[in-house]
């Protein structure tokens, strides 16, 4: 006696889509569209886009973000920045021959306690020397390191990301060396602030 077709079951029909959405000082854009059986699912999931998705500008088209969902409520799921990075043709781009490049990494606890690391990149006119270039590490590490005490992670990662800690540090290194470039080439979240880990551990177990 033959056994009866087994019924298959499709899990497209069990899921439900959840819309992502950028944090607030991205503007609270809808990024994706993540589809899921179970909201504790998707959080912890990282959503990738990029800075041109958001404000709209060409320019921006080099900047990937990163976003990490960290709650769902209905079906929104909110995020946070989990990293930003330049895309490998614009860095590449902006290497000049003749002309020196100073790298310099920061670990930064924001002022509620979220903890980055930041790569900063300057890209100078022509040669710079062994003092000058340590001269304008000196001024990325005292502009980070306030920036890190005074603003929120928020805080931080719009600055990061939109050009601002590049900006100010740019306006104090030019009396260095000239400069033709200096940006937040890259950050990365390391670890959330308690109070958002204890948010996206509560919905993760529920």
């Amino acid at each position: 006696m033959s056994k009866a077709p087994r019924k298959i079951r499709d899990k497209w029909r069990s899921k439900e889509w959840y819309a992502v959405y950028t944090p607030s000082y991205f503007g609270e854009q809808n990024i994706a569209e993540i589809p899921c059986e179970d909201p504790s699912k998707v959080v912890g999931r990282v959503i990738e886009s990029t800075l041109y998705d958001i404000t709209g500008d060409f320019a921006h088209q080099s900047t990937k973000l990163y976003f990490l969902a960290t709650n769902v409520k209905g079906n929104r799921a909110e995020t946070t920045l989990k990293s930003h990075e330049y895309s490998t043709d614009y860095l590449r781009s902006l290497v000049r021959r003749g002309s020196s490049r100073i790298d310099y990494i920061a670990k930064a606890t924001t002022k509620d306690n979220f903890v980055a690391r930041i790569s900063i990149v300057a890209f100078a006119r022509g040669r710079v020397n062994a003092s000058q270039q340590h001269s304008i590490r000196a001024v990325m590490s005292r502009i980070i390191e306030e920036k890190a005490r005074d603003l929120t992670y928020d805080q931080l990662s719009q600055e990061m990301v939109l050009g601002k800690i590049g900006s100010d540090i740019y306006n104090e290194a030019k009396k260095i060396a000239p400069l033709r470039h200096v940006g937040v080439r890259k950050s990365r979240l390391m670890k959330l602030s308690p109070e958002l880990e204890e948010i996206v551990l509560g919905a993760k177990k529920s």
